[in-house]
Formats: structure tokens, sequence, C-alpha cells
């Protein structure tokens, strides 16, 4: 791709302007701040609505605009239903974590776990937090990094670098209020950039395709199907996946997770804390479905125009240097001949009686590019310098944004990419800078240290996590889909996460050696079920025993179990007869899922009714009251 022919001057200076604005923004404005409340707790003083964006761009990083409109068109709506467990996360977070950690006025969410634990039960839920969250920041740098130095013809370690070292100067400079402030103006930019592309997509359909028609024509497509009710555990996306797992999830995220949590314990009072989360709980669904919407009516556009066999140009360029080009011309030139079928049945909008030919062609079509998969896996396998990857998920968007839109709107729509990466990495690496710092460095130093001490070791771990997580993008390899590698990476380390905090907020007879042999063995164990139980059957192209979902609720349901097993001889009996339930419950689950009967809702619902009268009959009520 010839970049000079795709980025007019107007382009680059959209993009450049919006980028040093920002970074000069935040470093302005945060210049003064000389303490530890300022630096890691903003001053304590932002605004509701201030936290409510934060909160949204802390999660909406690049990856959500690249990958979720590539998600989108290919497999629809569905998509949608992983969020639908955050309002409910949201409600809880307000009523139970806000209101404690704001009377005990701690810096991280894991400094309170010290107070009702012990030291080494804190730092082992920083440490996990740590792995987790460096892990993530790294593919946030990397997923916008390796998508547009594969579209643009930018070289890739280079892109890393500027990226990564970008959030590094105002966040080392301002710390958290760096990053709210910054994120405000982020997150306007972010929307005004996917309002004006919805409107360019709509504006370049056949003028006799409105958009009624559009979602007709996407309907006929299977990529309106926007709810799943099905039973199947295994399915990724369903509406019980999205609201039990996805409730368990979200309450890991947004309530243990210090890059989230930092940025309402910056609030002015609790109240401003809750309406923050209230604003982010009744938004983000909205926002999400909108962005599936975007890639659908990408979808739709070509139906009408030509769209490449595969999205991704590094493999498309691969294939034309390889012994395999004939064989994938042949395949392009049968994915265009279904396209100009499709396209003539379209004209004319969309009539019911014709469904059943397009699902023929699209049957036809999905055989055609799972053959020009097999093809550059192949490429790949021979190839042993470069990373050659078949799925282009993540390269759809970009592809349009390029090919499609006009001067200016290019620059905007890569400002957005490149501000949404920013926001999140700003939002990790502060949060990984306070749990370095607080957790660590300062409960372990040994003699006085005065505030501008500490303030001056943040910046010099923001600075360190920073270069880890430029490290981590330049060593990364893409996966099935960027969005789900960070979500399935928190899935695996944050149901155990939360399940020591629920502990801690009502389980009073639980104390510290109990909840921490609990969370060893349950990470261990959920590192085993995710390998053996996920990894390993997709690897062979299997399904899975369950959904990574899944695994939030199952690692709060064992450390919960374990912890209460623990201390069987202080419960009460009631306690004492529901664990000895469970045991058996978790025993029969496990024989069934080793006997290939797959995991069922019956399972879930069972663990769902034990694990809340295990809640009932030891709930600390002095935390309720309070």
């Amino acid at each position: 791709m010839d970049v000079a022919s795709k980025l007019h001057l107007v382009d680059w200076l959209v993009l450049s302007l919006t980028l040093i604005f920002i970074v000069a923004y935040g470093t302005y404005v945060t210049r003064k701040n000389t303490n530890v409340t300022d630096f890691i707790k903003g001053g304590n003083d932002t605004k509701w609505w201030t936290i409510g964006l934060s909160v949204m761009a802390t999660q909406a990083s690049a990856i959500t605009f690249l990958s979720t409109p590539g998600q989108a068109f290919h497999s629809g709506m569905g998509f949608v239903q992983f969020y639908f467990g955050l309002p409910i996360a949201m409600v809880i977070i307000c009523l139970v974590f806000i209101p404690i950690y704001h009377k005990l006025k701690v810096y991280t969410a894991y400094e309170f776990l010290e107070g009702r634990f012990d030291l080494k039960t804190r730092s082992l839920t920083a440490i996990l937090f740590l792995v987790q969250r460096g892990l993530a920041a790294g593919i946030t740098i990397f997923a916008p990094a390796i998508i547009l130095s594969a579209v643009l013809g930018w070289d890739l370690l280079t892109l890393n670098i500027i990226i990564g070292f970008l959030v590094i100067i105002y966040t080392v400079s301002g710390g958290t209020k760096a990053v709210n402030v910054t994120q405000k103006q982020q997150m306007v930019i972010i929307f005004i950039g996917m309002l004006s592309a919805f409107f360019m997509i709509m504006s370049q359909l056949p003028e006799n395709i409105t958009f009624t028609n559009a979602l007709e024509i996407a309907g006929a497509n299977d990529k309106m199907q926007v709810l799943d009710f099905s039973f199947d555990l295994s399915n990724r996306y369903t509406v019980w996946t999205g609201i039990l797992g996805g409730t368990f999830l979200m309450l890991s995220y947004f309530g243990t997770d210090q890059s989230q949590v930092q940025r309402y314990l910056s609030g002015k009072s609790v109240r401003e804390s809750q309406l923050g989360l209230i604003f982010n709980g009744l938004l983000k669904v909205p926002m999400q479905f909108f962005i599936l919407l975007i890639g659908v009516m990408v979808f739709v556009f070509y139906q009408f125009n030509p769209a490449p066999l595969n999205f991704n140009p590094g493999a498309n360029e691969a294939i034309k240097k390889s012994d395999y080009a004939n064989a994938y011309a042949a395949l392009e030139f049968r994915h265009r001949e279904i396209e100009k079928t499709k396209t003539a049945i379209f004209a004319d909008g969309f009539q019911k009686s014709e469904k059943e030919m397009i699902q023929l062609l699209n049957a036809e079509d999905a055989k055609v590019k799972a053959q020009s998969k097999e093809i550059i896996d192949k490429i790949d396998e021979e190839n042993e310098l470069k990373k050659i990857e078949s799925n282009d998920k993540d390269y759809v968007f970009i592809h349009f944004i390029l090919n499609n839109l006009p001067r200016g709107l290019i620059g905007l729509l890569l400002a957005v990419i490149l501000s949404a990466a920013m926001s999140s990495t700003a939002s990790e690496l502060n949060a990984l800078a306070s749990t370095t710092a607080i957790d660590l460095y300062k409960r372990n130093v040994k003699g006085e240290k005065n505030e501008a001490h500490f303030v001056k070791a943040s910046k010099w771990f923001t600075l360190l996590w920073g270069l880890i997580a430029i490290s981590v993008a330049c060593v990364a390899n893409l996966f099935d889909n960027l969005i789900q590698l960070v979500n399935i990476i928190g899935s695996i380390f944050y149901g155990n996460v939360l399940g020591i905090f629920l502990l801690a907020f009502f389980f009073k007879k639980v104390k510290g050696n109990s909840v921490f042999i609990a969370a060893v063995v349950t990470q261990l164990l959920i590192f085993a079920i995710f390998y053996f139980g996920i990894y390993v059957p997709e690897l062979n192209g299997l399904s899975p025993v369950i959904s990574y979902l899944w695994l939030n609720f199952i690692g709060c349901i064992l450390v919960l179990f374990f912890a209460l097993a623990l201390v069987f001889k202080s419960i009460n009996i009631q306690s004492k007869i529901t664990l000895l339930i469970t045991a058996v419950a978790i025993f029969k689950i496990s024989f069934d899922i080793l006997n290939d009967v797959s995991l069922s809702i019956i399972h879930v619902i069972t663990l769902i009714i034990l694990f809340l009268s295990l809640g009932f009959f030891n709930v600390n009520k002095q935390v309720l009251n309070k």
C-alpha cells in the first residue's frame, strides 16, 4: 500500500496536532503535582463526569476501535452481550466497594487487604494485578502499532516506542490527574471520530439503500442477531454468559483492578465517584452497540464495493511472493464472483425470498475464506522470520478508513485509534506505578521518607512500567482477536482477586493465612482449567469446555470455597453443611467435565445458589449496616 496516496498533508496535520495537544495539555495542567495525594489520587477533586469519561476511556483502548468493528464485520452484533453484566456490576460497586474505599482513605485497592488480612495477602494480590495488567499494557500498545505498521508501512518497533513514550511523558509528569484530564479530551475526539465514520459509511451506500435497507441486508447475512439465549456455555457470547460471567468479570475489573479503582478514588466525594460509575454503566453498553453497528455497516458497504479476500496487507504481500500465489488468485477470483452475485441481489434492497440464496452464497464464500486462511497458515509455517497472521478481524476497519474516507477524516480516525491507545495505556501505567510504589515499595522500604520521595519513586516506577510495556509490545504476536486476548488475560486472574476482596468485605471468620493459601491454589487451578479446558481444545480445532468468561466465576467460587474450608472449624453449622454440599457439587462437576460432559447451565446455577448461601450464612453484618 502506497502510504503517500492514502495520507494527505491534511491528515498528517490533524493527526500530529491532536496528539501534540493531548500530551502538552496533560503535562501543562498537572505540572505542579508535588505530593502523593495529587499524584496518585488526583487531588481528590475530580467531578463525576470526568470520572465517568476516564473510566470509559481506560476500558476503551485502541483495541476497542480496531477489533470491535472487525468482530461485528465477521460475526455480527452478538459481542455486545459480553457487556450485559456491566450495569449490574456498577450498582454493586457503588453500594459496596466505593464507600469502603473512601472511608478507609486508601491509595490503592490492595492497601485495604493488609489491614483486613496481612501483608503477604496484600502483596500477592498486588502482584497478580501487576502481572496481568503489565501484559495488558503491552497489548494496548501493540494492538494499534502492529495494525498501523502493516497498513501504513511504518516500522513496528518504532511505532511501539513512539506510542509508549508519548504516554510516558504526561503520565510521569502529572500522574492520575494528568490521566483524568487528558482522557476527557481523548473521549471527545473518539466520539467525534466514530460518529463521523458512521455517517460517512451511510453516505457512501447506494442512494436507494436507506438505513432500514442496510439493516435488512445485514440481517439477511446473520449480522443482526444481538441476543443468544442458548445454554451452551462453550459459546463465548450469550445472554447468560454476559449477565453471569460478564458480571463477575466487570465486578473484578472495575472493583479490584487498580487501573479502574484509581479513576474513582480521585473523586471529590463518594457521591461523585458513584455518579461517575453509574454514568459509565449507562453509556458503555450503547457505545459498544454503536461501535459494533459501525462494523456491521462496513459489512453492508462491502456488499456494494469490492472487498479483499483477506484484509491483512502483510498476508497479501507474503502470498504474492510465495509458491501459492496462483492458488490464492483462483480463490480471489471465486470470491469476486460471489461478491458480484450478492451485489446484484442487493441492488434493489433485500427481498425475503432472496434470503436462502444469500445464505448459500455466504456459505460458499466462507469455504473460500477458510481455504485462503489455510494457504496463509502454510506460508506462516514455512516462514520462520516473521509471523504472518491469517486472521484479519483487526484490519477490517483500518482498511475501510484508509481506502474510503476523505482527507482530514482519515487523520482524525487515526488520531482516535492512537488516542484510545494512549488513554488506556496511561491509566494502566499510572495504576502499575501506584501499586508498585504504595503496595510494594512504600510498605517494605526502611526508614522515614517524605512525600516528595514517594512522588519521585512513583514517577520512576511509571517510567519502568512504560519500558516493560513497550518491551512486551515489541515481542507480542497476534491472537485470534486482540480484544479477546485482553479479556482472556483478565479472566485468568480477575476471579481469584474478586474472591479475595469478597472474603475481605463479608467473611469475617476468614483470616490471612487461609485466604493466602486459597488464592495460590485457586490461581494454579485456573491456569490448569484454561490450559486443558480452553487452550488445548481450541489448538486442536475442538470446542472449549467452557467460555473464558466463566473463569471469573469459577475463580471467585474456588477461592471462597478453599478459604472457608481452611477455617471449617470456626464457621457455623449452616455454613459447614453448605460447604460440604459445595464440595460434592465441585467434585461432580469436575467428574462430568473429565468424562467429556461440557459445563452446563445446571452446573452454574447450582454453584451460584451454593455461593449465595455461603455468603448469606457467613456475611459480616457490620459491613452491610455501614
